[in-house]
């Protein structure tokens, strides 16, 4: 069998066929389905020319870098913004009392919670009334010596005191509470008011007037018989009452930022105005004095009845009562710092 298949033939055919690109796929199924594949994979390869969506996510990725930067830089900014208002009212908090030129200020009592009215004692002592509210406010003796005592507690924002009929008259800046007098260890009930604040006694009667959003009073009560007159009602946060020396009756209308002269025609004309929440007035031979109830650069004025009231002290917190000290100048209670200060004018 081998010798009558000639070598020549054999050969030919198998030479054509393996040069022959056509063919492939009659040798093997299995190679053209691989070269097939090949071929569409290159078909379906992206090129630089022409990119598919894949490529575009570059740009986007791109894009979302900015955006986080820029969010970065707001909160930033955010932080900066608060970080700088926290220090702001830091400063002003710690920032120390400014006296003006002619003046001295210095601390005299150290811890008095909320400390508002002041009473010189002859004995050299000193009553406060601390304001704290829901039955947590109290009266507070301070000896000369420093020693300090409880007189009457269970109170409710004592804020009005002053020295009366031979004892003191205090009053509760809360609803329903009796205006009251101490007197050799008794205490009486004298009326009854809502949220009365200031209080002025000039002998015969005893003028209170009750600190109200939009119905605020100004009484008058009669020592003699008792009797409890309304000179004014439909005040706005009215806050102090005082006498001064030329017998003109003043009083203050918080919100508004203005201090009023009682007239007995009932115009009650405006005598000053543009103030910061001006809580208390004290009259006296250099003036009327005036303290702003504001809890941040609150200042202490003094006016001698023409033009601007001068500043004399200024970064106050809260400033409420003051008071004459006995050595020529003054007490005031600052009573969002829980403190009392001196004032003492140059010599």
């Amino acid at each position: 069998m081998i010798a009558d298949t000639p070598a020549a033939a054999d050969v030919m055919p198998i030479t054509r066929f393996a040069a022959s690109p056509s063919m492939n796929c009659l040798v093997t199924m299995r190679g053209c389905t691989l070269d097939a594949r090949k071929a569409q994979i290159q078909k379906d390869r992206p090129s630089a020319a022409h990119p598919s969506f894949g490529s575009r996510s570059m740009p986007q990725n791109s894009a979302r870098a900015p955006r986080r930067s820029l969010f970065r830089l707001a909160l930033t900014g955010v932080s900066f913004i608060i970080a700088a208002a926290l220090a702001f009212f830091a400063w002003q908090d710690f920032y120390p009392v400014q006296a003006a030129n002619g003046w001295s200020v210095e601390v005299l009592h150290k811890d008095v919670k909320k400390a508002a009215s002041l009473v010189p004692l002859p004995d050299g002592g000193l009553l406060v009334s601390q304001e704290l509210k829901n039955d947590q406010g109290n009266i507070l003796r301070i000896a000369a010596d420093g020693q300090r005592k409880v007189v009457i507690d269970g109170l409710s924002k004592p804020d009005g005191m002053i020295a009366a009929q031979g004892g003191w008259v205090f009053s509760q800046e809360s609803d329903g509470r009796p205006v009251q007098l101490l007197k050799d260890g008794k205490l009486t009930d004298l009326f009854m008011g809502q949220s009365v604040q200031g209080l002025w006694d000039d002998g015969d009667h005893l003028y209170a007037i009750e600190d109200r959003g939009e119905n605020g009073r100004l009484m008058r009560y009669r020592w003699s018989d008792g009797e409890l007159t309304v000179l004014r009602d439909k005040l706005q946060e009215t806050e102090s009452v005082t006498r001064c020396t030329d017998g003109k009756l003043l009083y203050t209308e918080k919100k508004k930022g203005v201090v009023h002269q009682f007239s007995e025609d009932g115009q009650d004309p405006i005598l000053l105005s543009g103030l910061n929440q001006p809580t208390f007035l004290m009259c006296d031979a250099r003036g009327l004095w005036i303290s702003e109830d504001s809890t941040h650069r609150a200042r202490l004025l003094l006016w001698d009845g023409k033009g601007e009231p001068r500043t004399i002290l200024s970064f106050l917190k809260a400033p409420q009562s003051i008071v004459p000290d006995g050595k020529g100048g003054y007490l005031l209670a600052e009573g969002g710092r829980d403190r009392v200060l001196q004032l003492t004018p140059a010599k």
